[in-house]
């Protein structure tokens, strides 16, 4: 049972790395950059025993001649190849567990992603309150965007002229009398 379950998780696993970055991936086969990321961010590559070279030779050892991808079948044998080589003190069967250990429950990541800088000269910039003239216009008191009453000038078709202070109130003031 439990190691039933221990599997379900590499297959997820290989799943989500299988997909990382690709828009149309299905999940079956993974491709050499994403067994590189893989192997990296699992930690199978330690850079002494077990490097990028290493994991690249592996990926085209595995793989069907013509194909450049490999599937989940593909994947354990890879991983059966890497084990003894990641963990040298230990049997085939301890080292292909523990590689398995390394891997079940891991999901991509986004490490060195670029983020948004946020200094003072970009809020500067950004602060629509200081903005002037013809910009001024296109956002409201809370900063927020007036679309396109901001960018055009909308005609409004009341018979007032445009900037009347008084504009709609002519039927209040005729019932009144």
């Amino acid at each position: 049972m439990a190691e039933s379950t221990d599997l379900e998780r590499l297959m997820n696993s290989f799943k989500k790395f299988a997909i990382h970055g690709d828009t149309k991936a299905t999940g079956k086969e993974m491709n050499g950059k994403n067994w590189a990321k893989l192997c990296k961010d699992c930690k199978i590559t330690d850079g002494k025993n077990v490097t990028g070279t290493d994991v690249d030779i592996v990926f085209t050892k595995v793989k069907a001649k013509t194909s450049r991808v490999i599937t989940y079948e593909e994947f354990q044998r890879a991983l059966e190849e890497l084990a003894p080589k990641r963990f040298k003190g230990q049997s085939k069967e301890e080292a292909l567990t523990s590689v398995y250990k390394l891997i079940e429950g891991k999901e991509p990541t986004n490490v060195g992603v670029t983020k948004m800088a946020k200094t003072a000269a970009v809020d500067r910039l950004t602060d629509t309150t200081k903005y002037t003239g013809s910009h001024k216009e296109r956002f409201d008191e809370s900063g927020k965007g007036r679309g396109k009453g901001g960018r055009e000038e909308l005609v409004e078709e009341t018979g007032y002229v445009g900037s009347y202070k008084n504009a709609g109130t002519y039927e209040e003031k005729t019932k009144a009398k």
